[in-house]
């Protein structure tokens, strides 16, 4: 039975649920916030882990477990031959018309036929059940990301980014074409580009003499030009996943591979640097596979052997139970999808690269619906009337005017904004790849923050207002502009996008986290319990005055250089946030962030 959280546990707590409907999960358009169901012995759920549900009974051992358990105990010895019966105890979902045993077992002896052609004879009896709806929408939508997520890179990618790393710190690229100059742009883009693919040529004689060797035995850089294009693929492919990497060299990487697609260039050059960023659904997608790896996508083992392990609320046992349960689905799919063309190590890759995506979707939106729970703290008539959240224009910076109710609905719109846009970043940077290397011409121009390269951004500007519309349809109404700023002065291209909005867990995961470590601190110090109490009542007053602060100052309008270039827009948000962080080290409770090891929001010492 579900029940109101109280003050106290909302603003201690740590748990989110991972569900994609923020409706029912954050009460955007109710009153009260459910609180979350505790773990409990379920007779339902398999004995070994406690964490699936029951759906294989083993005839020998008499005994119940889930799929991923059975294989694991039944992978060899005496107890390899054991039979085996599906349940169907838990799996109906509220379904009265569940299959007859029968129909299901036909079923399964056609999974296994089509599915398990190439599974070894030493591997145990083949175990699939039928999914359920549930099941097959995660699968569905599993599927469809994987067209977007970027496979991680092997030892030899590694080897061969870190020569481009270096080779991008020496180059002046952007200081040499980027400029006003009397001289020919194109002559100096021909000039920077041979010169960076001279230097990545030896950086790899002087790491390895004998592929270096191979790479001068061709004269002309154009015999090299799948080389060059593949050390390029790389570094974009792991700044993907890896956005606070690379954020010297980065831009630098980009415009040389938008330069060579200009066909001037690449008339010159007779090759370009761009390739399609290497996904799991491309490199499963082999015509000598004719697509048969794609089966795994079918398999409900590829859901645990790709899930995120949240430690928060668990106990050291049962995290290490979930490990092994994770490796254990791992194993089973790379024996059983391992093939002439992909190997057992392949197939492993492909789920590592998925469990990475999950892990760094997750990572990034937690802080945020961590951030919309409490903001419904705000909702209670007598918290109102003590931590108002009102702006005036004018007062403490802010451009924006809102009474509480309406800056209340314009900061949750805002960060439900921006958590639908962590869960489809990495998509964004796909769609980012169509508009920066698609050959099109751009413009230099002034935008007031130095020279830039303006160039529209079709598919990201379509992407995102499919986003806002999303969100625009969990509210009842839409508070400020719905404007948003792509390929103009504001936001010049797609670079500048990515770069943008790529801040958001470095702005939000700090001050998340010295809200979590608040408790911790009072708990171990009773001097700083007091000093807190003295200042502002207790630590829940405390914590109510950062949020107050924020809420109301994060999202006000303000940090834009000129009156047109900030307010409620999109865009806008972020900068008023961003503004807020630069303002952190002035307000009187930043001694309380400094006691929590707080260093910044972007990873640097203070301000």
């Amino acid at each position: 039975m579900s029940s109101k959280r109280s003050l106290k546990e909302i603003l201690a707590s740590e748990y989110v649920e991972d569900s994609d409907d923020e409706n029912s999960k954050l009460g955007l358009n109710e009153d009260e916030l459910d609180e979350p169901v505790q773990e409990q012995f379920n007779p339902n759920y398999c004995g070994e882990c406690q964490d699936m549900e029951l759906e294989i009974k083993c005839n020998d051992c008499e005994e119940q477990f889930c799929v991923t358990c059975f294989d694991m105990l039944h992978r060899g010895g005496k107890r390899k031959n054991h039979g085996f019966v599906k349940l169907n105890v838990g799996r109906s979902l509220g379904n009265e018309n569940t299959p007859t045993e029968e129909a299901d077992q036909k079923k399964l002896q056609d999974i296994n036929n089509d599915a398990n052609e190439n599974q070894s004879v030493d591997e145990p009896a083949n175990i699939s059940v039928p999914t359920t709806n549930i099941d097959d929408s995660l699968l569905a939508q599993l599927y469809k990301h994987s067209q977007y997520i970027p496979m991680r890179l092997t030892h030899e990618e590694r080897h061969l980014l870190r020569l481009l790393e270096a080779a991008l710190e020496v180059s002046e690229y952007t200081d040499r074409v980027d400029i006003l100059s009397y001289k020919s742009k194109s002559k100096r883009i021909l000039e920077q580009l041979r010169e960076m693919c001279s230097v990545l040529c030896g950086l790899v004689i002087a790491s390895n003499l004998k592929i270096g060797k191979k790479l001068l035995e061709l004269k002309n850089f154009s015999d090299n030009a799948d080389w060059f294009k593949d050390i390029f693929e790389i570094g974009r492919r792991y700044k993907i996943m890896n956005p606070d990497r690379m954020r010297a060299t980065y831009g630098k990487l980009c415009y040389m591979v938008m330069d060579s697609r200009l066909p001037e260039i690449e008339d010159h050059m007779e090759f370009h640097l761009y390739k399609p960023v290497k996904t799991v659904h491309t490199f499963l997608g082999k015509s000598e596979d004719n697509g048969k790896a794609l089966a795994i996508f079918q398999d409900k083992l590829i859901l645990y052997a790709t899930a995120d392990i949240n430690p928060t609320g668990k106990a050291r046992a049962e995290i290490q139970r979930m490990i092994k349960q994770k490796e254990a689905a791992t194993e089973k799919l790379a024996s059983k999808y391992s093939t002439s063309v992909y190997s057992k190590e392949d197939i492993r890759q492909v789920l590592y690269s998925i469990g990475d995506y999950n892990a760094y979707v997750n990572s990034n939106r937690r802080p945020i619906m961590r951030l919309l729970e409490r903001l419904l703290v705000f909702r209670d008539p007598i918290i109102e009337e003590q931590y108002s959240l009102g702006i005036q224009y004018g007062r403490d910076g802010a451009r924006l005017t809102h009474d509480h109710k309406r800056q209340w609905q314009y900061a949750q719109q805002s960060l439900l904004l921006w958590s639908t846009i962590q869960r489809e970043m990495v998509h964004l940077w796909y769609i980012s790849d169509i508009d920066l290397f698609n050959g099109t011409p751009y413009r230099l121009s002034s935008t007031g923050q130095g020279l830039n390269r303006v160039k529209s951004c079709p598919a990201l500007y379509k992407q995102m207002h499919n986003i806002l519309n999303e969100c625009r349809s969990k509210c009842d109404s839409w508070v400020g502009s719905s404007v948003v700023h792509l390929g103009d002065d504001a936001v010049p291209n797609a670079l500048f996008f990515l770069d943008k909005y790529t801040q958001i867990p470095n702005i939000l995961i700090p001050f998340d986290q010295t809200l979590l470590q608040i408790n911790d601190l009072v708990k171990h110090d009773s001097n700083l319990e007091d000093y807190i109490i003295k200042e502002y009542g207790s630590v829940d007053d405390l914590k109510l005055t950062i949020l107050q602060d924020a809420f109301s100052h994060m999202f006000d309008g303000s940090g834009a250089d000129n009156f047109y270039m900030s307010g409620s827009c999109i865009d806008g948000r972020l900068t008023s946030a961003w503004n807020f962080t630069n303002q952190i080290s002035k307000k009187k409770y930043y001694k309380i962030f400094l006691m929590t090891r707080f260093i910044g929001f972007n990873g640097s010492q203070g301000f």
